[in-house]
């Protein structure tokens, strides 16, 4: 496997700036940021994407996202905030990460910065169908 500077940096063999250090997660500033305080909470294991996290640890990702998406509105003055992971295609580490980003109204994000679409008549309940019978499976 190539290096993942996700596991560096859990390691301690690459720099960043620390805003959450737990048994099981870490969270950092991005050093790319969307806007000052853009976060990325990492696990410490090395999972690639959200289907691989193992149960024990949703949980506590999912709370430890929550108290970050709190932090960047009362310690950055955020209006709210952007929270978003990908997997797999646009990940750009291939090592989970979830994205909390402050946001404040008119700070220049408008949405998704990818095209939208519609269903046609019928499409989303047969979308919907089979979407329904994959997560029952």
């Amino acid at each position: 496997m190539p290096a993942c500077v996700f596991c560096a940096i859990v390691a301690g063999e690459a720099q960043a700036s620390v805003v959450l250090d737990e048994p099981d997660f870490l969270a950092l500033l991005d050093v790319r940021p969307l806007f000052h305080g853009h976060v990325l909470l990492v696990p410490r294991e090395h999972v690639e994407t959200l289907p691989d996290l193992p149960a024990g640890l949703r949980d506590g990702f999912l709370e430890a996202a929550q108290r970050i998406a709190v932090a960047v509105k009362d310690a950055l003055g955020a209006q709210g905030s952007f929270v978003a992971m990908n997997n797999t295609v646009s990940q750009s580490v291939p090592h989970l990460h979830l994205h909390v980003v402050p946001r404040t109204r008119g700070d220049g994000l408008r949405g998704f910065f990818w095209p939208r679409t519609t269903y046609a008549d019928g499409e989303a309940d047969r979308v919907a169908a089979s979407l329904r019978a994959a997560i029952g499976s």
